[in-house]
């Protein structure tokens, strides 16, 4: 992780004072350029999860033991209850997920004033990195379990200078990308024990000469530029040796070539077209440069990018028409694979857009419209969906938006209109 890291210049480094978390930081630390080596900080808001009566035992005690507690666990963290004795005698109801959420936002509130503008490194433990993204993009407790960390797995959170817990949906958190692996040998995180359900990759296409240009292109049917095939093959030799089992595209050029790109290394799966899946319509957007809709329709365009849940696209559609057709789709998608294969493991991938993916995205886990840009999708980028207690529980994000194969774990992709 210290090699993945060595090229960035880091203003701030904090880490939990546990001993696995501080060895961690301080490996990585070692590995930085000399120029870009901030000391190490500890702070105890960094510290792991505290499950009490739990700490030391193995989990499949625990679920022997003590299994109502094991499935709250599981399925309603939020409710997951301990028992903690006093140095009085007395007892007190203790719930560790809650409690780690307060730990998470504290750890915010404490060190965001602190380096705005800056780039900062946090070493820390799976339970508290999952609550440190929920605050930051305002999931609960209840959501702990929808969000996955691995061992040295790379986030990458990009925060507004005018953040406020207070007011995420004015000035949202943008999820770069989360879990990161590759650079570890593993392309994608490991499957858990015990999985049951089918894993998705859900790809963005690669570039457009009008991504590249930021001009809205919507339901225009613009073709992969030279550099989106490049992404699409860079993402097909990155997923090259994963056991593909079904696939599913917008019926658009741009993710059908995608996906035709990265299925030549997979030659026995037939592409399937889900109609559900094409991008947002831009109406008379369509075509437009940035500056163009600002000088046309003045107001809007800033609107779109504040609050795009409130805005209606000029004889297009609007966000919730978006949110409707893409979930409609996912369904269909899933029921249909569920239905072909049971609770047989498989994978399965899917080629879509930014809109659409980030509708997907938001929906899994239980966030509206109005977190729209609080998740990005790069041009050729991999996110991880799985569904380990099988399709009919909610879905967890193994990752988000893996650029690694293309030469950064930053994503350096077009950042152009959708």
């Amino acid at each position: 992780m210290g090699e993945a890291l060595r090229g960035l210049p880091f203003d701030a480094m904090y880490s939990s004072p546990l001993q696995r978390a501080k060895d961690t930081a301080e490996l990585i630390r070692a590995c930085l350029l000399a120029e870009h080596v901030p000391e190490l900080q500890f702070t105890d808001n960094l510290k792991e999860i505290n499950l009490v009566t739990w700490e030391g035992v193995l989990f499949s005690e625990v679920e022997a033991t003590d299994p109502e507690g094991f499935q709250a666990w599981q399925r309603r963290p939020h409710e997951l209850k301990m028992m903690v004795s006093n140095p009085d005698g007395t007892v007190t109801e203790y719930y560790p997920v809650p409690a780690l959420y307060e730990q998470a936002t504290q750890l915010w509130q404490d060190i965001l004033p602190r380096h705005i503008g800056q780039t900062i490194l946090l070493v820390a433990h799976s339970g508290i990195n999952r609550a440190l993204i929920g605050t930051a993009i305002g999931l609960t407790p209840a959501d702990y379990q929808n969000v996955h960390q691995s061992n040295c797995g790379i986030s990458v959170l990009n925060f507004p200078d005018d953040w406020s817990l207070a007011d995420r949906n004015r000035s949202p958190v943008q999820v770069e990308s989360t879990n990161q692996t590759a650079h570890l040998g593993k392309p994608l995180p490991e499957i858990r024990n015990h999985h049951r359900g089918p894993r998705f990759l859900l790809v963005r296409h690669g570039e457009t000469d009008w991504n590249r240009d930021k001009r809205f292109q919507g339901q225009i049917d613009v073709p992969l530029n030279d550099r989106g095939r490049e992404q699409s093959q860079l993402a097909a030799e990155f997923l090259q040796a994963i056991q593909m089992d079904f696939a599913f595209s917008s019926p658009m050029l741009r993710p059908k070539e995608t996906a035709e790109i990265i299925l030549q290394f997979h030659p026995g799966v037939r592409l399937e077209l889900e109609d559900n899946l094409q991008e947002i319509s831009h109406g008379h957007w369509e075509g437009k440069l940035e500056e163009e809709i600002r000088q046309e329709y003045p107001g809007i365009l800033e609107q779109w990018q504040e609050a795009p849940a409130t805005v209606q696209m000029p004889e297009g559609e609007n966000l919730q028409d978006v949110w409707q057709r893409a979930i409609v789709g996912w369904q269909t998608i899933l029921k249909s694979v569920w239905a072909r294969a049971g609770d047989r493991p498989v994978t399965v991938l899917v080629v879509a857009h930014d809109a659409v993916n980030k509708a997907l995205l938001c929906h899994l886990l239980n966030l509206g419209p109005e977190h729209f840009w609080n998740f990005k999708q790069g041009n050729g980028a991999v996110t991880v969906i799985d569904y380990p207690l099988g399709p009919e529980e909610r879905a967890v994000l193994q990752a988000v938006n893996i650029t690694s194969h293309q030469g950064s774990v930053l994503d350096r992709t077009a950042a152009g209109a959708l």
